[in-house]
């Protein structure tokens, strides 16, 4: 998760999220080189006063400058485009998981499985035990095994809602009334932290996104155990 004074993104935990940090870090690199050209260019032009006059009417210089952009942009869009080919692609999900966006709490349905379903609400600053985090911690948590193909399908009962946790590379609009889906696979056990991030009214803010990632055998005993308290 993030920390205090981090400038950069949160560690990947999915592949998508290694492909985008791999593709931010090739684009930053080109606006650098080109921010560093730019500047060179301004400070000569403004630091000397000769004039080369094969420069003034160039064809050649102008058929560069021209040509050269396009090639840089093909360099960005390229990347760009098989990143998000990857994040549409859906190859055999082994879980599918329903989340829906509520005033102000998330509820989790467990298509695969029957009477799966649970609700999701932050856990109050005065019932936090020590190591929890403030405003990011529920009551239960979206338990997932790693390394596994996993479905969401998201949806909204009221208004505009948006599910994303930043380590997975995933940000889906809950709509009310459509179904929207994604796909990732979380690649470490752990637990990940996400928030609603489209402004849903009061209490916007206090509604966190906790995924926990565990071994196939622990999420197979934990849906069992769900099921015999259901």
């Amino acid at each position: 998760m993030a920390h205090p004074t981090q400038l950069g993104f949160q560690d990947a935990a999915s592949p998508v999220m290694e492909e985008l940090l791999n593709f931010h870090d090739h684009a930053l690199m080109i606006v650098i080189l080109i921010s560093t050209l730019v500047l060179y260019i301004i400070v000569a032009m403004v630091s000397t006063k000769l004039t080369n006059k094969l420069v003034l009417d160039s064809q050649e210089l102008e058929i560069v400058w021209t040509i050269l952009p396009a090639i840089i942009l093909i360099l960005i869009a390229l990347p760009s485009l098989r990143i998000l080919y990857l994040m549409d692609e859906m190859n055999d999900p082994h879980v599918t998981v329903k989340a829906v966006g509520h005033q102000w709490y998330w509820s989790y349905e467990y298509t695969d499985y029957e009477n799966l379903e649970f609700d999701s609400y932050m856990v109050q600053t005065q019932d936090l035990t020590k190591g929890e985090f403030r405003l990011l911690e529920t009551d239960h948590r979206m338990v997932i095994p790693q390394e596994s193909p996993i479905r969401i399908i998201v949806s909204a009962e009221d208004v505009l809602h948006s599910w994303a946790v930043p380590s997975l590379g995933i940000k889906m609009d809950a709509t009310p009334g459509r179904l929207n889906q994604s796909t990732f696979m979380v690649l470490r056990t752990g637990v990940f932290y996400g928030q609603c991030s489209e402004i849903c009214g009061a209490n916007h803010s206090f509604m966190p996104i906790v995924i926990e990632a565990v071994p196939l055998e622990g999420f197979e005993s934990w849906s069992s155990m769900v099921l015999e308290d259901a």
